[in-house]
């Protein structure tokens, strides 16, 4: 993926707690990929199943296969695993407008904050939308260029109405 280069910040205290959680959830002792499910508040949780009652069977060419624990707010394609997350909390960097706009791309309509991890990893996050949802790019499927994010404008721009949460 050509994706232009991020600038690396320190995660300090909960930020770095979160990273550890959030890493840690992405592991699984079987094949079946399993994620932190995000708890929003009702409208927002709302959304989110409006969300994912229109994400595609293949995203990237790749068949849906969902993560553990089942629900509404999480869906997964492939192995390893390109994972969306609705109803997440606003990245931090989403507050400095500055960051916002250097380490953001718009696809087919839809804003996105590219954070890149220290496992080369992407994370990308919704911003100017309702509810904030989250997609993470294994190191192994970053070399495919934005087709992910392709993939989930349609459905997010039919279901995520545009504002800020």
């Amino acid at each position: 993926m050509n994706l232009p280069r991020l600038r690396r910040r320190r995660s300090t205290g909960m930020s770095a707690v979160a990273l550890l959680l959030a890493t840690a959830a992405c592991s699984s002792t079987d094949d079946t990929a399993s994620v932190v499910v995000p708890s929003p508040a009702a409208k927002v949780a709302g959304l989110c199943r409006d969300l994912h009652a229109q994400l595609p069977d293949k995203v990237d060419g790749l068949e849906r296969f969902d993560p553990r624990p089942k629900s509404d707010l999480t869906a997964g394609w492939g192995d390893p695993a390109i994972i969306l997350r609705c109803g997440v909390e606003r990245p931090p960097e989403m507050f400095d407008p500055e960051v916002a706009e250097s380490d953001g791309v718009k696809v087919n309509g839809v804003a996105w904050l590219l954070q890149k991890r220290d496992d080369g990893s992407y994370v990308f996050t919704t911003g100017l939308r309702l509810a904030y949802v989250e997609v993470t790019l294994p190191k192994e499927r970053t070399g495919g260029g934005l087709g992910p994010l392709t993939d989930f404008a349609a459905p997010i721009k039919k279901t995520i109405p545009e504002g800020v949460a």
